[in-house]
């Protein structure tokens, strides 16, 4: 199997794919969003763990992660390599993200969603290795995901362990 690496040659772009691609998770993202705004906006009153950003920094990071997984799957999409593996992967993951904030927003099942966290953590670990095989640009796109993700794990096991 052949690993792309970075070139950009914007006549080669199939716009209508990578809109496509980016518009997926941001809509993933919009939507959990939207269903968890009233379980976001209680969360500001739970015992937080230290290193709690501002509520105002999610939005704008989960919004920049979503764009390079949508960037990321488009790349992988348009490999000359059998890629079902590695979309079936991150269509996995995506569902279980959009799940995680269900579950820890609205219905503050803290414990329960750090354990389907760390599924979501395999998930997008399994997802890293099969886009690095494919194309090294996407691996490397999921990796700032794959660090927020951990990161949320900390916030997640602080906010259960705190209330």
């Amino acid at each position: 199997m052949k690993t792309k690496y970075f070139e950009i040659n914007t006549s080669e772009i199939n716009w209508s794919n990578l809109i496509t691609a980016v518009a997926i998770p941001l809509a993933v993202g919009g939507l959990s969003a939207w269903l968890t705004k009233d379980g976001m906006k209680s969360f500001a009153s739970v015992n937080q763990p230290p290193l709690t950003p501002p509520m105002w920094l999610f939005p704008i990071v989960w919004t920049i992660l979503f764009i390079l997984m949508g960037i990321a799957s488009y790349l992988i999409y348009s490999a000359d390599a059998d890629t079902s593996m590695a979309l079936t992967l991150y269509a996995i993951q995506l569902v279980l993200n959009f799940f995680w904030s269900i579950w820890f927003f609205n219905c503050r099942w803290y414990l329960f969603s750090l354990i389907w966290l760390l599924c979501l953590w395999g998930f997008i670990i399994a997802t890293m290795v099969s886009f690095f095989r494919i194309s090294k640009p996407a691996g490397y796109m999921l990796l700032p995901y794959f660090i927020w993700v951990s990161f949320a794990a900390y916030l997640n096991l602080g906010v259960y362990l705190l209330n």
